[in-house]
C-alpha cells in the first residue's frame, strides 16, 4: 500500500529531535521528552546507527529534505498542499511515522518519530511467516480554533493489549500508545485537514518483526503508528450501500481471532468481498459459522439493524470484532432513550427491519439500502438515512469533530 515516498535499501535514518536539544552529538528523544514540545520546535537531524537489524528505516527522497532544518524556515503547522475538497480516502504519505521496540525482555524501549518511508524487514519475521500481527484505527480532527482532537484513544489502546495477548505477543501500556498517538498526530499536524475536510487516519500497528523460523512467537517485536490525510467518507450526499448475504464463506469461527483485529482476519474476506462486487453490491454481510442464520458483521464493519425504534445489534462473543464505534453509538444511542439490544440476530429479522446501518472507524455510521439473502431483495430507503441512523451518525460525528459538547468525556485535545 504505501507508495513510492522512499528510496529502498540500507540507508541512513532520520530522528526528530527537539532544537532545544540541538547539541554537537545526537541524541534520541523518548515520548516524555518530545511530547512536551510544541510542534514547531521538532527539527530533523541526522541519526548515525539504524534502529534495528531487522527494521530499518530507508532514507527519504531526494524530493524531501534529509538534513536539519531550522524551525524558524520550516514551520510544521502550515497545511500541506492539498486540494482539501477532493481529497479521499486513500493512502497519502506524510512526514512522520513512530516506532518502538521490544525485545525479548517483554518491556519496550523509548520510542522515536522518524521520516514516513518503507521499512526492510528480516523475511523470516514472525509477522511474514506467520501473521503475528495487529493493527488499529482512529481519527484525529481538526476544530474551528485549531485545535485537534482524538477520539477515544485509550479504547484502541485497550483493544490492542487484549488482541496482543490473544496472539501471544507484548504490547505497549495504554499511556504508551496514548502518548506515541499524540506524537505522531502533532509531528504531522500539518496534514490534518481543515475544519469539515476530513480527518487525519491514525494507523498503529504491532508486529513481530523478530527472525523465527520454526513456529513460535516472535524473538522481537516493533510497535509503529503511520497517519494519512483522509477525505470525508459521504462527499457528494449520502450513499446507501448494498449487500449481499454470505453462506459459503465466513469470516470467524468460534475460538478463533474473529474477536481480534489481527492481520489475518482481513485477507480471508476478501475473496467473498470481490465475488459481491463483481455482481455489483457494495460488501459481504457474513453469518455464524455453525447455524448459518444468525448475523454476525460486514467485512470490516459491525452491523445494526432498527425496529420500532429498538436498535440490535450481534453480541460480542469471540467472532465479532468489538468495534469502537459500535460501543459508541451503543452508548450514544442509550443516553438518547433508545432500547438497545445486543443479542443473536437471525437473517430473518432482517425481512422486518425499519432501518440497517453498518459502523466503523472510516465511515462511522453507513446506512444500508439494501440487503439480498437467497435472491431476495430487502429494502431499507435507498435515498439514505434512515430517521434513527441519522440522528445517531449526527450526534457522534457533531462530538468527533467538537462541534458539539462532549457530554461523554470521550475526546481528547491537543493544541
Amino acid at each position: 500500500m504505501e507508495r513510492s515516498a522512499v528510496a529502498s535499501g540500507f540507508h541512513r535514518n532520520y530522528i526528530l529531535c527537539a532544537s532545544r536539544a540541538a547539541t554537537s552529538t545526537t541524541r534520541l528523544h523518548s515520548l516524555s521528552s518530545l511530547r512536551n514540545f510544541p510542534s514547531s520546535s521538532l527539527r530533523i537531524r541526522h541519526c548515525p546507527s539504524p534502529i534495528s537489524s531487522n527494521f530499518i528505516v530507508s532514507e527519504v527522497s531526494r524530493n524531501r529534505r534529509c538534513d536539519a532544518v531550522s524551525s524558524s524556515t520550516t514551520d510544521v503547522t502550515e497545511l500541506a498542499e492539498i486540494d482539501w475538497d477532493k481529497i479521499d480516502f486513500g493512502l497519502k504519505p506524510t512526514d512522520y511515522m513512530y516506532a518502538m521496540k521490544c525485545s525479548r525482555d517483554g518491556e519496550f524501549s523509548q520510542g522515536q518519530l522518524q521520516p514516513f518511508g518503507n521499512i526492510d524487514i528480516n523475511p523470516a519475521a514472525g509477522v511474514l511467516n506467520y501473521g503475528q500481527g495487529l493493527f488499529e484505527g482512529l481519527k484525529a480532527y481538526r476544530k474551528q480554533d485549531g485545535n485537534i482532537l482524538l477520539f477515544r484513544p485509550e479504547e484502541n489502546a485497550i483493544r490492542m493489549r487484549n488482541g496482543a495477548e490473544r496472539m501471544c505477543m507484548p504490547s505497549p501500556t495504554v499511556e504508551q500508545f496514548v502518548e506515541a498517538v499524540k506524537t505522531t498526530v502533532l509531528a504531522n499536524k500539518r496534514w490534518i485537514p481543515p475544519p469539515g475536510k476530513g480527518s487525519l487516519y491514525i494507523r498503529p500497528l504491532l508486529m513481530g518483526t523478530g527472525a523465527v523460523l520454526g513456529l513460535a512467537p516472535a524473538p522481537e517485536y516493533t510497535f509503529l503508528i503511520f497517519v494519512s490525510p483522509v477525505g470525508n467518507y459521504f462527499k457528494e450526499g449520502v450513499a446507501p450501500i448494498n449487500l449481499i448475504v454470505e453462506t459459503e464463506f465466513h469470516r470467524a469461527t468460534p475460538g478463533g481471532t474473529g474477536g481480534v483485529k489481527t492481520i489475518g482476519n482481513y485477507a480471508a474476506v476478501l475473496k467473498a468481498q470481490s465475488i459481491a462486487k463483481a455482481k455489483g453490491y457494495s460488501d459481504v454481510l457474513y453469518l455464524d459459522c455453525l447455524h448459518k442464520r444468525y448475523l454476525e458483521e460486514v467485512s470490516s464493519c459491525n452491523i445494526f439493524i432498527v425496529k420500532d425504534n429498538v436498535i440490535s445489534t450481534p453480541e460480542i462473543k469471540g467472532t465479532i470484532l468489538p468495534g469502537i464505534t459500535r460501543k459508541s453509538i451503543i452508548e450514544v444511542a442509550r443516553s438518547q432513550g433508545f432500547k438497545v439490544e445486543e443479542r443473536n440476530v437471525t437473517v430473518d429479522e432482517l425481512v422486518e427491519a425499519d432501518e440497517v446501518f453498518c459502523t466503523g472507524t472510516a465511515v462511522v455510521l453507513s446506512p444500508v439500502g439494501s440487503i439480498t439473502y437467497k435472491s431476495q431483495r430487502f429494502s431499507y430507503g435507498e435515498d439514505g438515512f434512515g430517521t434513527v441512523s441519522k440522528q445517531l451518525y449526527t450526534s457522534l460525528t457533531s462530538l468527533q469533530m467538537g462541534l458539539s459538547e462532549d457530554n461523554m468525556n470521550w475526546t481528547v485535545q491537543l493544541s
